[in-house]
């Protein structure tokens, strides 16, 4: 007796279905609700669940518990801040003042549009946290001081020095934009010139002066 075998196509998935989750998904999902919430405590599983209309069971495919769920949304986030930096960093063609604005515009300038540092650095009180926002703090002050070392030629503790007054007085400003905006020039609310600002002050300059 011969046996035919029939080749079976996948089936199809059927119009509607969900996609299935991925570790990633639930790891953004984690930043999401600590970018709306402003707190760690946002992070909780069934909330996350039905923010992404999912079951607990999904959830416990990918994570043993809450913990590695935090985990890996700092991974993600320390991943993508790190991304970012390098990219700015690379941009070597251009002018100092350029490349400077590029920087700043990545290293502070998202804390205007993006809450997740703010609500990070009011969280810094977890080691698991702290460890991350230093890794991430560290590398961006690393870059500045080096652009300015550079530019201008500064001794070490110079650059860092202005790097490091730069770095808080932007975040600063992102902070009182975001909790108490009425209190700030309406200029500190225009991310150009909040840009312009900063660099001129590391520069050591005022407005208007020459730059490089």
């Amino acid at each position: 007796m011969v046996l035919t075998l029939r080749y079976l196509s996948p089936m199809p998935q059927r119009r509607g279905a969900r996609r299935r989750l991925t570790a990633a998904d639930w790891a953004e999902a984690a930043l999401d609700a600590l970018r709306d919430e402003g707190s760690l405590s946002a992070i909780a599983i069934e909330p996350l669940a039905a923010r992404l209309g999912a079951t607990k069971g999904s959830f416990y495919w990918h994570f043993t518990n809450r913990d590695a769920l935090i985990d890996a949304a700092l991974a993600g986030w320390e991943a993508r801040s790190t991304r970012e930096l390098r990219e700015a960093v690379s941009v070597g063609e251009r002018e100092p003042a350029a490349r400077g604005r590029e920087l700043l515009r990545t290293m502070t300038g998202l804390a205007h549009r993006d809450p997740t540092e703010l609500a990070l650095l009011a969280e810094a009180g977890q080691p698991r946290v702290a460890a991350v926002l230093e890794r991430v703090i560290s590398r961006r002050l690393d870059a500045l001081t080096a652009l300015l070392r550079a530019t201008l030629s500064l001794p070490e503790e110079e650059a860092r020095h202005r790097a490091l007054r730069v770095y808080c007085d932007q975040l600063g400003r992102a902070q009182l934009a975001r909790a108490i905006p009425t209190v700030l020039p309406e200029a500190a609310h225009d991310e150009e010139t909040c840009l312009d600002s900063a660099w001129h002050s590391l520069l050591g300059a005022t407005a208007g002066e020459p730059q490089p």
